[in-house]
């Protein structure tokens, strides 16, 4: 009896923390909002358009012109930046990644026995969101600071970065792969059955 509570109880604990993992949309609630990536959009976007709309009218009206035109084209840039920025962030669903990771972790060579997802679900989600930031650079070329930066960005995972290394290069691989973004130095995680 109490091993059939016990089942519930880690069924209701993992149904729960599914619907938390569902990036609920503040407005309209849907799961799979992105606003990391959306306002990374916007962000760049409006930059990078204010800087050239803003150059091109100065260009023509002097300098009252350019701040004219840098304020009017980073708020164009923003729009557009947010809508580039979401689709880039469409492409990696961390709702979808946790998903996949958590049906699948236990199958990876380098998860110890026993272990569960809370230990490795914060190296899978360092993996994606820094390949998604990488911005076509390999896993070698930034294994050195994404292994500096774990500490502040494991959350609750207990795990050292060699504990979590093969983890957060497995899931880098698997959205280089998915995003044609990057590749790892070698394709070792990305040529295993995922």
């Amino acid at each position: 009896m109490s091993q059939t509570v016990s089942n519930s109880n880690t069924t209701e604990n993992e149904k729960k923390k599914a619907q938390d993992d569902a990036n609920r949309d503040p407005l309209s609630g849907r799961a799979g909002a992105h606003p990391v990536g959306t306002g990374i959009g916007a962000a760049a976007g409006g930059a990078a358009a204010g800087i050239a709309t803003g150059a091109a009218i100065g260009t023509v009206a002097g300098p009252v012109g350019t701040a004219i035109g840098a304020a009017a084209g980073a708020a164009v840039g923003a729009i557009a930046g947010g809508l580039a920025g979401k689709g880039v962030a469409e492409a990696i669903n961390p709702t979808e990644e946790h998903g996949y990771w958590r049906g699948n972790y236990t199958s990876r060579p380098y998860v110890e026995k026993d272990a569960n997802y809370e230990q490795y679900g914060p190296a899978y989600q360092y993996g994606w969101e820094a390949q998604s930031r990488a911005q076509g650079q390999d896993f070698a070329s930034v294994e050195s600071d994404l292994a500096r930066d774990w500490e502040r960005s494991r959350g609750a995972s207990t795990l050292s970065w060699d504990s979590a290394k093969e983890a957060v290069k497995d899931s880098w691989s698997r959205v280089a792969d998915r995003t044609n973004k990057g590749t790892t130095e070698s394709k070792g995680a990305s040529t295993q059955q995922l």
